[in-house]
């Protein structure tokens, strides 16, 4: 009977292919059929518009001549962007040394309070709760270079210097990193710990009896079953932070001198500050292709690690 039954689907499958297949299912794809238009106005329409109006002189948001990829190649010559470009990787490389290890180290903390847990996870994920815009300027707030910033108050009340802060070309990305760690944080560890929720207290209670403590525990058991999670949220983190925009610009407008710029917010001064869409739409076409291929790269590499 199962034999026949799986003969009788194979020759279904190579009667009918693709299109039987659909046909069979048609309510299945009729439901997703929505969400399908809305991916694609909203996510990948945008793409293509922008590829093709990234071949062209504009005039506004016009499109006036074709130059191929003369809009590419005067963004890669131009200085700045070579600039904004190194600032880029440099904000995804202090967002993993600060945001990545840190909420996994809290996570498993929290996971292993006996009391007090809830008010620490409520303290914890507070800070996702503040508006960007307030968060950014509250920051601000605390960086400012002057006597009123609140970090020189309490420079000044210890008998140190003022510091520059934000104004300090080689201080400005890791501390703009701080603030944006700070805002998303809570939402991180929340992330992971309903991970760790979901290992089985079995391995815990046969670890307690084997004598290991709370370090070995999280070395060999919590650790190794969290790490599917924990690269998926490194692939995240990284094409999130890549796309920086709304922190530089409210903190430091991208200063001083393109210290804190990125490609996002060069992007969007050359289409909303410039006017020059074509430019704009060039730097976006290429900072997707750079996370495309670190993208396939992650999946390549994570393939080749569970192999």
């Amino acid at each position: 009977m199962l034999k026949e039954k799986s003969t009788q689907s194979v020759g279904y499958e190579k009667k009918g292919g693709f299109f039987a297949a659909i046909r069979k299912n048609r309510i299945a794809w009729l439901l997703l059929l929505p969400s399908f238009y809305a991916l694609f106005v909203v996510m990948w329409k945008p793409v293509f518009t922008g590829a093709y109006m990234s071949l062209f002189e504009t005039q506004g948001y016009e499109t006036v001549k074709f130059v191929g990829l003369a809009n590419y190649i005067d963004v890669i010559k131009d200085p700045v962007f070579l600039e904004t470009l190194i600032n880029t990787f440099e904000y995804v490389l202090w967002s993993l040394v600060i945001g990545f290890c840190l909420p996994l180290a809290v996570a498993i903390a929290l996971n292993e309070m006996v009391h007090f847990k809830s008010l620490f996870r409520t303290a914890v994920y507070l800070p996702v709760l503040v508006p960007m815009v307030a968060s950014s300027l509250i920051w601000y707030f605390m960086y400012m270079p002057g006597p009123s910033g609140v970090l020189n108050m309490l420079l000044a009340k210890a008998g140190l210097p003022a510091g520059q802060w934000l104004q300090n070309p080689k201080l400005t990305i890791l501390l703009i990193v701080i603030s944006m760690t700070w805002k998303s944080f809570g939402a991180t560890v929340v992330i992971y710990l309903a991970s760790l929720q979901g290992i089985s207290q079995d391995l815990y209670e046969a670890a307690t009896i084997d004598g290991a403590g709370i370090i070995k525990r999280a070395m060999h058991i919590t650790i190794p079953q969290v790490m599917p999670m924990a690269l998926l949220m490194l692939v995240s983190q990284i094409i999130s932070v890549f796309q920086t925009m709304n922190q530089p610009m409210i903190m430091t407008d991208g200063g001083p001198n393109n210290a804190s710029m990125t490609l996002s917010l060069e992007a969007y001064y050359e289409a909303f500050r410039y006017m020059r869409a074509d430019k704009s739409l060039a730097i976006g076409i290429i900072s997707f292709l750079i996370l495309l291929v670190m993208t396939v790269f992650y999946f390549r590499l994570q393939k080749k690690l569970e192999g």
